[in-house]
């Protein structure tokens, strides 16, 4: 089972156009900013939305195209939301044996499948509460089970894990993994936690403006992000430049020196944030790039510290420090602080 789509799809002024392929088995995240038209590409896919031209065809079978389409109940998909949307008056397994029977399976044989699924995600012991009865966890659970008791040849998860509280997000996301991996047909993940992205999918794509700015398997985006959005999502500092020699390129930051610049025209470079040291006064010696920055926020994660700074010019620079870092540089919000990079940190590569 494959999917196979080029979606042109319009709400209101706004179009989307772009093109998504997926196996059977795999799972492709779609990420971007607000209004980016990820959730217009996921309801044109299930039949909420027509298409405006393009095409979706799954497992070689013309779902929708720019002069018809199949009604959204004639399409095998399971669509999944923040909102698990349970029937109050109905138990967890009566929620799931939903699906299938809506699909034409009798009462029975729907009942067993959709055990079958609540066991599979770890909550087959709460097969007969109902939704009041059930966590936040426990109900988007249920909500997926409903959705993949049918056997979707897609499902459609849009933001699945956003109402969750952290530890009840984490909890999901390891079952949701777990379960996939077993799934055959295709998933399409609507997320923006980069986290969900990185551990849930195989291929990742990235929308701004309703167009594809950059798609690759998890490990091609990180060690080259093209976008500044891709860039912040995978957590680096990236910026275009042009290079000067096989070390050193011409940036916005100014000229920085590099690990080895291989190639002529356009180039992006990038360092992680792990990889800027921060000093109260201009270090001697050592780093070969060091910028003069002004720190605008610090968010607090476990042990580390995320500095987010502005060099002079205005341009951003993200650091990750230890939190005794922080203390001992007495660093706060308006805090003036050098960012140092060694050479051998920043990556060159072709725009």
């Amino acid at each position: 089972m494959t999917l196979d789509a080029h979606i042109v799809a319009r709400r209101g002024s706004f179009e989307t156009d772009l093109t998504l392929a997926a196996e059977a088995g795999s799972v492709v995240a779609l990420l971007g900013p607000n209004g980016s038209g990820k959730t217009t590409a996921l309801d044109a896919i299930a039949g909420l939305l027509p298409l405006h031209a393009g095409h979706v065809r799954v497992g070689g079978r013309t779902w929708a195209d720019d002069s018809t389409g199949l009604p959204a109940q004639e399409r095998s998909t399971g669509l999944v939301a923040a909102q698990h949307l349970l029937f109050p008056h109905l138990s967890a397994l009566e929620n799931v044996a939903f699906g299938p029977r809506s699909r034409g399976m009798r009462r029975a044989p729907a009942r067993e499948r959709a055990q079958q699924e609540l066991d599979a995600l770890g909550i087959g012991d709460l097969a007969e509460r109902r939704p009041a009865g059930l966590s936040q966890g426990q109900s988007q659970r249920t909500a997926l089970a409903r959705a993949l008791a049918t056997d979707p040849d897609v499902l459609l998860l849009d933001e699945p894990l956003s109402a969750l509280d952290p530890t009840t997000r984490a909890e999901v996301r390891a079952v949701l993994a777990h379960r996939l991996a077993e799934f055959d047909g295709v998933t399409v993940l609507v997320t923006h936690d980069p986290l969900d992205a990185l551990t849930l999918s195989d291929h990742l794509v990235f929308i701004a403006e309703g167009r594809v700015v950059q798609s690759g398997s998890p490990a091609d985006v990180i060690a080259r992000p093209r976008d500044a959005y891709v860039a912040h999502v995978v957590g680096l500092n990236l910026y275009p430049g042009d290079p000067l020699d096989h070390s050193s390129v011409s940036t916005v930051l100014g000229q920085v020196v590099t690990s080895g610049v291989d190639h002529e025209g356009p180039t992006w470079i990038t360092f992680a944030p792990s990889a800027v040291s921060l000093y109260p006064e201009l270090p001697l010696g050592s780093p070969r790039n060091a910028f003069h920055t002004t720190v605008t926020a610090i968010e607090v994660l476990g042990q580390l510290a995320r500095v987010r700074l502005a060099t002079d010019d205005g341009q951003p620079v993200v650091a990750e420090v230890t939190t005794t870092s922080v203390a001992n540089l007495r660093l706060q919000t308006g805090s003036r602080i050098w960012a140092t990079v060694k050479a051998t940190e920043v990556s060159a590569y072709p725009a």
